[in-house]
């Protein structure tokens, strides 16, 4: 947001405020309410208890880690709190990769969905001579949904802690070595910001999330 005031272009700042405000208030909700919702399917009422298990972005937002996505386009959600103990219709392995990968399936779906709602709007939009202005609006506005939806769900599957993928991963490895990775959780944390600050992890995961959109958009060719 930072660079965007200092860009002086107000189209910038106002893209840049409203993709910010879809990641606090759409794709962090749906984010972290899977994992809760997940957790207590498999039997862990913890994160219910809690009122997690809801799409009020109140529900889910940190207050540092939205200074942080507000400052510098860089932030979190309050981490979901998953018992694996209590998951008792699965393993505790299973249940740790399940609640963790549901995240960014949820994140997936959405991006689905709001794509199928984008296209009906496009055929409404490119159908119609006095389709008004705002329908336009609305369909870049789902657009940008779409790729912060993406790219936050593909992001989260990275193998390293404190991300959804690490837990899938490790969830697969002896217990020993689980251990010895998480004890540098906290550096490895730090080096993953550094590199998001400077944008090198971004080339990537954009790469992906694009190769995910371009499948989306083939299997919703069926509207347009």
């Amino acid at each position: 947001m930072l660079n965007a005031i200092r860009s002086g272009s107000m189209i910038e700042i106002i893209l840049t405020a409203f993709s910010l405000l879809v990641m606090l208030f759409v794709v962090f909700p749906v984010h972290e309410c899977s994992h809760a919702l997940a957790a207590k399917l498999l039997g862990d009422d913890t994160a219910e208890r809690q009122g997690r298990i809801t799409l009020n972005p109140f529900a889910h937002l940190d207050l540092m880690g939205t200074i942080g996505i507000l400052a510098f386009g860089i932030g979190w959600a309050k981490p979901v709190p998953v018992n694996p103990a209590r998951c008792r219709k699965v393993s505790q392995k299973a249940a740790m990769a399940i609640t963790a990968a549901a995240g960014p399936m949820a994140n997936f779906v959405s991006s689905l969905i709001f794509m199928i709602i984008m296209k009906v709007l496009i055929v409404s939009y490119s159908g119609s001579d006095s389709a008004p202005d705002a329908l336009y609006y609305i369909i870049m506005a789902l657009r940008i949904i779409i790729d912060i939806d993406l790219f936050n769900g593909v992001f989260n599957l990275l193998p390293v802690p404190p991300f959804d993928g690490s837990r899938v991963f490790f969830a697969f490895l002896p217990n020993k070595y689980y251990f010895a990775i998480m004890k540098y959780e906290q550096y490895i944390m730090i080096a993953l910001l550094l590199l998001m600050w400077t944008g090198i992890l971004s080339i990537p995961f954009s790469f992906l999330s694009n190769a995910l959109y371009s499948l989306f958009d083939l299997i919703t060719k069926f509207i347009c």
